[in-house]
């Protein structure tokens, strides 16, 4: 009973008519940032904190949120349309989804990321409202042996994923780890591998170095070929929305990449694209139906499970922040800032002291979550028209 009288509290507050116009706002922003390659939320929402000093508190995290979670549905966009990742969590994406538009299946995979991620995104906020507090507990026993533990997962599940040459994957590994390095040690704040070069001081971003691998190979490669061989997709698209078996394979795949994005994403450094890469690894170690398109080639669990994972995982990240004020990661450690301009200090008090932005928060996700995927399947045509 207390959930519901909280959740009713909550869709109070969120559906104001300003609390839905920035909801709104964040979402519309959040999609066009994920959709351009290389901007990510986390430059924009430093970009827009300074904006949010003259708005209510609950009307700044709103907005500041929906960025959040709709850059993970705009993410998948340009990784299915034109290979590029829009953000570090799509990809993944990139292997089936570009695949999929190779083959005139651009529709039924913008259709599967798009309702997978609704699905997700809404699982991932009833989770947040309901067991925000013991899932909390449990990330808190994660110590450094068991964070070790799920770094050296990811290897593995990175060793997993790669076809082809097993010493090439393993080489790839290595220097992953080696332009890993390049940055400021955090505990002596020394630079490492900086060469005097004031921009390496902060590191390789992950989505500089995606985009170069995935998407200005394929169009240097694109480019290369006489005119009339140039691989224009788009031209073969046909059917927008997934077919009855589309469906039935997406259906089980969504559930898990649900599932396993929300735990992952209320572990600190786990978030979005921790789960994407999970969720794929789990759905090629499931043994498809007779006949089913092999992954790499264009199969729609390779879609649907890692784009509901990144949001499930994007939603549950939540967890840490408004019940510990413990930012899981780079995004939350901004609204973290957003919250302190607003003199309120994230943590346990924050459900208790302040009700109406916890409650309130939670409700815009639903609210959020619905007005994605009502902005994006009809737009399915226009960005594969763009």
């Amino acid at each position: 009973m207390d959930l519901i009288a909280n959740l009713s509290l909550g869709f109070s507050v969120a559906f104001t008519p300003i609390n839905l116009m920035y909801a709104f706002f964040g979402c519309v922003l959040g999609t066009l940032i994920g959709v351009l390659p290389g901007i990510g939320p986390v430059a924009t929402i430093a970009m827009l904190l300074p904006a949010t000093y003259a708005l209510p508190p609950v009307s700044a995290l709103i907005m500041l949120a929906g960025i959040y979670y709709g850059s993970q549905y705009g993410g998948s966009t340009t990784a299915i349309l034109v290979n590029l990742p829009g953000e570090s969590s799509s990809v993944v994406t990139c292997i089936d989804g570009y695949q999929m538009a190779r083959k005139g299946r651009a529709g039924p995979a913008l259709a599967a990321a798009g309702l997978g991620s609704f699905f997700a995104g809404s699982v991932g906020t009833l989770i947040i409202a309901a067991f925000a507090p013991p899932l909390t507990e449990l990330a808190f026993k994660f110590g450094p042996a068991e964070y070790f533990a799920l770094m050296v997962l990811g290897l593995i599940g990175a060793v997993v994923l790669a076809s082809g040459s097993l010493l090439k994957a393993v080489g790839m590994i290595v220097l992953g780890l080696l332009l890993g390095l390049i940055g400021t040690d955090v505990n002596s704040g020394v630079a490492r591998f900086s060469f005097d070069v004031p921009e390496l001081t902060d590191g390789i971003g992950f989505v500089v170095i995606a985009m170069g691998v995935f998407g200005y190979g394929e169009i240097i490669s694109n480019l290369s070929q006489p005119e009339h061989e140039r691989e224009v997709f788009t031209a073969k698209v046909s059917g927008l929305f997934p077919t009855k078996q589309d469906f039935k394979d997406m259906a089980p795949a969504v559930l898990r990449g649900t599932a396993l994005g929300s735990a992952l994403g209320i572990l600190p450094g786990g978030g979005a694209l921790l789960s994407a890469f999970a969720a794929y690894t789990l759905e090629k170690k499931i043994k498809g139906r007779p006949g089913e398109v092999p992954f790499g080639q264009g199969n729609i669990r390779g879609v649907a499970a890692p784009e509901s994972a990144n949001n499930a995982g994007s939603q549950t990240s939540f967890i840490p922040l408004l019940t510990l004020g413990i930012p899981p990661n780079a995004v939350m450690a901004l609204m973290v800032g957003a919250m302190t301009i607003h003199n309120i200090q994230p943590g346990p008090q924050v459900m208790t002291s302040n009700p109406e932005l916890f409650w309130g928060l939670i409700a815009s996700m639903w609210i959020g979550n619905a007005m994605l995927v009502i902005l994006n399947l009809p737009l399915i045509g226009i960005w594969i028209k763009l």
